[in-house]
């Protein structure tokens, strides 16, 4: 997202999502939270739907930056070193779980709006294949012999922790713990294939 109005309008609905949940998510609700004119939103997405349109579409290109951010030179886990890929994947989650919870929470916000909106289901489902597949590339560079099976597994396993620490037990893991936790997946899905 180039446009810098665009991207308020985008963050200030994401907070919403965050704070007060789908019913809370007014086009005047993000006017007022973004700082701005009223209609302001109307102009960038005239309706509810190209409204979470717009909103997953900054959520995507937040959690991308991330990834990007904490992959070095942009090739974690490509090596074949599993630790670098449990480093990287501890991280992400960490900060998914922490600095940026509140971006975790909106996006489980539209994926449920997304099982009843299909014109966000499509969207949804085709911006979850930009890190599925990824995914399958890291699993394959570290071993597997099943990668695109693996990388399913493991976008489930990660998904499944974030789950739980956002609305089921709530508690976040520590940086430890959630290296320890891919340690023991990856080295579970990885057992079958010859060690590196």
């Amino acid at each position: 997202m180039s446009n810098q109005r665009v991207m308020r309008v985008a963050d200030a609905a994401i907070e919403i999502l965050a704070e007060r949940g789908m019913r809370g998510l007014t086009h005047r609700a993000v006017d007022e939270a973004a700082g701005l004119p009223s209609g302001s939103t109307s102009n960038h997405a005239r309706t509810r739907a190209a409204l979470l349109g717009l909103t997953l579409a900054r959520l995507t290109e937040l959690e991308r930056v991330v990834f990007a951010e904490l992959m070095p030179e942009g090739d974690a886990g490509r090596s074949g070193d599993l630790g670098d890929l449990v480093e990287t994947l501890a991280q992400v989650m960490h900060r998914a779980l922490n600095r940026d919870r509140h971006v975790t929470i909106a996006r489980y916000e539209l994926a449920l709006e997304a099982t009843r909106r299909p014109e966000l289901r499509e969207v949804y489902d085709l911006t979850s294949r930009g890190f599925r597949e990824p995914a399958v590339a890291l699993l394959a560079a570290v071993g597997s012999a099943d990668p695109v099976r693996h990388g399913r597994q493991a976008v489930a396993f990660f998904e499944g922790i974030l789950f739980d620490s956002v609305v089921g037990a709530g508690a976040a893991p520590s940086i430890d713990d959630l290296r320890a936790a891919f340690t023991e997946f990856l080295r579970g899905v990885l057992s079958g294939a010859p060690s590196k």
